[in-house]
């Protein structure tokens, strides 16, 4: 199997050895950077974005090095060995032919096509694993699955409405899985186990569906594929698979956050992942509400502190360090191949230009000596390093020394080098102790890293922020000046250290402010925050404002994150309703449509706002309505169809 790449042309062997090797670096800085970001993101969604974007990029990294690197058709044309005379002016050597490209590589090219050969043979053995994978899935969607009671399957088409899902979704039960779990990616099956339907409550079920359905409405399916792409070619790098391990806990985390608003209780949906936790028998490529660390999830589920300072400065510590050893290693890597290439090229710029197309021979022509006299040729400069000078001169302390002064008298060599690498000198750590602090050699490299100065934490005193390590680092990384602080205190906020970080993540500007308050608004610094994630625009207010709508603050978040606009408004007043702001919010969670309402008032019902919403809650449809009177139910009034629905008597 290995000696399949031998098939190839030697050139693209050459690129394809040297663009994986690249990405040894490569991975290993996107892996850092993505790291520190993740300790300093606190949100699931934005740390999953995050990661699947650096995973992305981590797939393109070997494409765009190959592109770069190849040879040039010019290189790769056959060329005349050149031979160097020993001691004639002018030798001029037979033609013979030589390899296609010059090698500049700092590996031999056996090695290299050992190298990828070695690949090859992975790629194609992490393949199969994912056709294995895929086959299971195909068999759990055919093999011993039975359709759902009545009961349940009306508890999943709820959930379904509430999450806003219209696709076609199979709901089935199987008895092969320990564990709720999504499979399939255009027609996605939901596959209920009897071990769920028996050993979870009801309130329990619904969320676990929610879970499930979040995997369908997020295109997770979709995003693992990727996954599985990337672990199966470049499955030689670890932090491929610690990136994809991340990818997959924040998933989950996403999922468990719609999860947590069908089920109100946390202590309760905690438990149901407690109970599958012992179950836990689900296919590597399938979605499954079991997945990631149990631990990690019960604790953020139920609120319970999880280091989460110490993990983030952790994470942004390890990440900078990785960094810096990424960095340092592919410039080594590049000194190489440009030290190669740079005495490949010397030894051209030595071939006469009248003599290089002469009869296929190339023509070296041996140094001409210097016609001056010796004692008027220049002599040599001295090297920078020489020890010129008075020898009694004083000995510079060395880097050690100045740690040991400043108190760090037991520091192990990787500390030595992280301090080093980073630029953290004596100066800088008494300068920072001058300043009140006492930060570990972790912290130090962390401060160092984001470019915080004594100067900056004196400029953020100055503006009363008592700011910790932590804070200091997250307000540098977003770049948090005392001008930005005073025009948000200029706009009546006195908002906290976190809630400035939040509110410079989202890009919250005074003029955005002045602009809110114009419309009638006065938020507070979380209410700000929560309007500019939610991406209200003045233009999107002043459209409710001439709908006659006039919600506030915390009615508006909720109307743009529910996808309430003005044409939906519009289209719901046309069926002769009027909807307040919480009803609106309402038909919008539910899925009540102009066409639902108008479908209703057809059949006969003219039903108030109340009774659209119920009505939706409990699947009448005009389907429905024509099934009760096809059993002689006439009159009916919508609570009398919501009692005959309830009871489960015409299905």
């Amino acid at each position: 199997m290995i000696g399949f790449p031998h098939l190839l042309a030697p050139d693209f062997l050459h690129t394809l050895g040297l663009s994986l090797l690249h990405f040894l670096w490569q991975g290993a800085a996107l892996a850092a950077l993505s790291a520190a970001a993740l300790a300093v993101l606190r949100n699931a969604s934005t740390r999953y974005v995050v990661a699947v974007i650096t995973l992305v990029v981590m797939i393109a990294a070997p494409i765009v090095t190959f592109l770069a690197i190849r040879p040039s058709e010019s290189l790769s044309a056959p060329i005349t060995q050149v031979v160097i005379p020993a001691v004639s002016p002018v030798v001029k050597a037979a033609p013979q032919p030589a390899a296609a490209t010059s090698d500049t590589s700092p590996l031999p090219a056996g090695v290299l096509n050992w190298l990828v050969g070695v690949w090859f043979a992975g790629v194609i053995l992490f393949s199969l694993r994912t056709a294995g994978g895929f086959f299971l899935i195909t068999r759990l969607r055919q093999r011993d699955v039975n359709p759902l009671g009545t009961g349940v399957l009306g508890i999943c088409r709820e959930m379904q409405v509430r999450l806003g899902i219209t696709g076609t979704i199979r709901y089935c039960q199987s008895l092969h899985l320990d564990a709720p779990a999504v499979l399939g990616w255009f027609r996605p099956v939901v596959l209920l186990p009897v071990t769920a339907l028996t050993g979870l409550t009801e309130v329990q079920l619904r969320a676990v569906i929610a879970h499930e359905l979040a995997h369908i409405r997020r295109l997770d399916a979709f995003f693992n594929l990727l996954q599985v792409a990337a672990e199966t070619v470049l499955f030689y790098h670890p932090a491929v698979w610690w990136l994809s391990k991340r990818i997959r806990a924040e998933r989950e985390n996403c999922c468990d956050d719609v999860a947590l608003v069908v089920c109100a209780d946390p202590s309760e949906y905690a438990r149901a992942l407690a109970q599958m936790e012992e179950w836990r028998t689900a296919p590597h490529l399938a979605m499954a509400a079991n997945r990631g660390p149990l631990a990690s999830r019960v604790a953020r589920l139920l609120g319970l502190p999880e280091k989460g300072s110490s993990l983030r400065n952790a994470g942004i510590v390890f990440g900078a360090l990785c960094l810096a050893i990424a960095l340092t290693a592919g410039n080594a890597f590049f000194g190489l191949v440009r030290s190669a290439s740079a005495h490949s090229l010397s030894s051209w710029q030595d071939v006469a230009p009248e003599d290089q197309t002469t009869g296929g021979v190339i023509v070296i022509r041996a140094p001409r000596p210097d016609p001056r006299p010796a004692a008027s040729r220049p002599s040599p400069s001295p090297a920078p390093n020489s020890n010129s000078g008075d020898p009694q001169a004083a000995k510079p302390q060395s880097f050690v020394d100045g740690m040991k002064a400043e108190g760090f008298d037991n520091l192990s060599a990787d500390e030595l080098i992280s301090l080093k690498v980073q630029g953290v000198t004596p100066e800088y750590i008494h300068e920072i102790r001058a300043e009140g602090l006492q930060p570990s050699v972790d912290e130090l490299v962390g401060l160092k890293v984001q470019g915080i100065t004594p100067e900056y934490i004196r400029k953020m005193r100055a503006m009363n922020l008592n700011a910790d390590l932590d804070q200091l680092i997250g307000m540098k990384v977003q770049g948090i000046t005392p001008e930005y602080i005073d025009s948000m205190r200029k706009l009546g906020f006195q908002p906290d250290t976190d809630q400035l970080i939040g509110m410079k993540v989202q890009g919250i500007t005074p003029e955005y402010v002045e602009e809110m308050r114009k419309i009638g608004f006065q938020p507070d610094a979380d209410q700000i925050i929560g309007m500019k994630v939610q991406g209200i625009t003045p233009q999107y207010v002043r459209e409710l404002n001439e709908l006659n709508i006039h919600p506030d603050a915390d009615a508006v978040i909720g109307m743009k994150v529910q996808g309430v606009d003005a044409s939906f408004v519009q289209s719901i007043r046309a069926t002769g309703l009027s909807p307040d702001d919480d009803s609106l919010i309402a038909f919008k969670v539910q899925g009540v449509t102009a066409e639902y309402i108008k479908a209703l008032q057809a059949a006969g019902f003219k039903p108030d706002v109340d009774d659209v919403v119920s009505a939706k809650v409990m699947n009448i449809t005009p389907q429905f309505i024509e099934l009760a009177r096809s059993h002689g139910f006439k009159n009916l009034d919508l609570d009398k169809l919501i009692e005959l629905k309830h009871a489960d008597v015409l299905e």
